[in-house]
């Protein structure tokens, strides 16, 4: 079977976080890939699928099916809808989901899902973390001549934020500007990289800048991003416990990951999970008032290209 030919479809709400995973799996089969941002009505915007019946008109979305697609890869809850809407209509579509799509599973070809998220089924083909769009190829052709920064002997310290699970107060970021002090001094020789991310409080970065103005080079949102710069030069990464996409695309590299553990507001086993399988693959280690530069080695993760690669297989067999 011919997949670099194939039209996929990929179905998300438009956030970044679910974008990056069906592209991440999508590139590996094919590039004639087309985006969509599933808008629906309400009430089944609010409601989790499965309760009301689906139909054409429930979708703001203006779809061409002039040329239907063969494959069809979702993630989040909204693009259930639409994939189950999509498998009705083509019968030889092959659907996937990412992520637990909390109704029957039959509903769908394949259901992607991290180990943390504890699901099995016969359909079901669990990852290690979560997927993403950075691969080797992609990482290693950015260009560095795009960024006055350095590509020797760098920490780059990857910044999120507030979410359901986590809180980042200024007591928190006050622990970590203390502990990124601490690795410079006793690292003098080594250059820092902060990148915060969308969830980074205005409040947080300010306190990041006036901290760490004189001994890092800061990035926050003022011109282009150099979070991939960042994924291939990096020696070392510190990064915040809050985002299991961040810590994911930088296991891609096979470098060192430091995570400094921001308190829960509210405990989740998934995230614990997902937290003491890195650590036991020996991905990452705590950041802690006395971390020392030291190196690690694992097997760098590329989870979109091994998965993908189950799949094929099984398309193939059936």
């Amino acid at each position: 079977m011919e997949f670099s030919k194939k039209n996929i479809w990929v179905l998300t709400d438009g956030s970044q976080g679910m974008i990056s995973q069906v592209l991440g799996l999508a590139q590996q089969f094919s590039s004639n890939i087309t985006k969509i941002n599933t808008k629906i009505l309400f009430p089944w915007s609010k409601l989790q699928p499965g309760f009301l019946p689906i139909f054409s008109w429930i979708f703001f979305n203006k779809l061409d099916f002039s040329s239907s697609p063969d494959m069809v890869i979702s993630c989040g809850r909204k693009s259930v809808y639409l994939s189950i809407f999509l498998k009705k209509k083509f019968k030889n579509l092959i659907s996937i989901h990412i992520q637990n799509p909390k109704i029957n599973f039959r509903s769908f070809d394949y259901i992607i899902a991290p180990n943390h998220d504890g699901i099995k089924g016969d359909n079901v083909i669990s990852s290690i973390g979560a997927l993403h769009k950075f691969t080797h190829s992609i990482i290693h052709n950015e260009i560095d001549s795009k960024f006055k920064l350095p590509t020797k002997k760098l920490i780059s310290v990857i910044v999120g934020g507030d979410n359901h699970h986590y809180q980042f107060s200024d007591n928190e970021t006050n622990s970590l500007i203390k502990k990124i002090k601490h690795i410079k001094k006793i690292n003098p020789e080594y250059q820092l990289l902060i990148i915060s991310s969308r969830r980074t409080k205005k409040e947080i970065n300010r306190m990041l800048e006036k901290n760490l103005k004189d001994i890092a080079f800061i990035w926050n949102n003022n011109d282009k991003n150099p979070y991939t710069f960042a994924l291939k030069n990096s020696d070392f990464f510190i990064v915040t416990s809050d985002s299991t996409s961040m810590i994911s695309e930088c296991a891609v590299t096979g470098k060192p990951i430091f995570v400094f553990y921001l308190p829960f507001k509210r405990n989740s086993k998934r995230i614990e999970n997902f937290h003491q399988e890195f650590t036991e693959l020996n991905i990452t280690k705590q950041l802690l008032d006395n971390s020392e530069l030291k190196n690690w080695n694992y097997n760098p993760l590329n989870e979109a290209e091994r998965i993908a690669s189950i799949v094929k297989k099984r398309i193939i067999k059936d």
